[in-house]
């Protein structure tokens, strides 16, 4: 496996050894011994599984805040996303920023995002896929939502109008939402 840093500190980009043949592909997605040489210690609890049916759809901005916030590591097993994490910890010198990622099928990279940082997705082709492990419990009183297009932020999405959950359209802007995630420097 290949890691690889992102602008952000601990989101990282991770490239698994894919062994392809006349019957396709065998790859380890996850191995807990090489990820803790890259200094992810996660103990992931539950794997997610999502699927979007139309090109165009965006999922986000989420994010569970302490005591239940998730570290997540997503992959696509179907399909293709612009992955997209926002900084929001409270006093980072990148508090409000956003990072954007490729991640398909087809590349088969696998995103680690820590707490700490809000995710969202849009699909750039129809019926994708994907999965994604949690090292913290899904805890409806503790999920939080941000405005997918919070002028502040300025997501630069590859489109304007997206399929969204009734959840995402009525979404305040960051600034309206409980956070308490706060920046303890490196």
């Amino acid at each position: 496996m290949k890691c690889s840093t992102t602008g952000f500190e601990g989101v990282l980009l991770i490239e698994p050894v894919v062994i392809d043949d006349n019957r396709g592909f065998f790859m380890e997605c996850y191995v807990r011994k090489e990820f803790e040489k890259f200094g992810i210690t996660a103990e992931f609890v539950q794997d997610n599984h999502s699927l979007s049916t139309a090109k165009g759809t965006i999922r986000g901005m989420h994010y569970q805040i302490h005591p239940k916030a998730q570290s997540k590591l997503v992959r696509v097993v179907k399909g293709e996303i612009l992955n997209v994490v926002v900084d929001i910890r409270k006093g980072s010198p990148s508090y409000g920023k956003w990072l954007g990622h490729d991640l398909s099928a087809a590349n088969k990279k696998l995103l680690f995002i820590p707490k700490g940082f809000a995710n969202g997705y849009c699909t750039m082709a129809d019926d994708t896929e994907i999965c994604y492990k949690v090292d913290e419990y899904y805890a409806p009183e503790f999920d939080r939502a941000f405005r997918w297009n919070d002028p502040q932020i300025k997501i630069d999405w590859p489109l304007s109008d997206p399929i969204l959950s009734e959840r995402d359209r009525q979404a305040p802007d960051l600034s309206g939402v409980e956070n308490n995630f706060v920046y303890e420097g490196s």
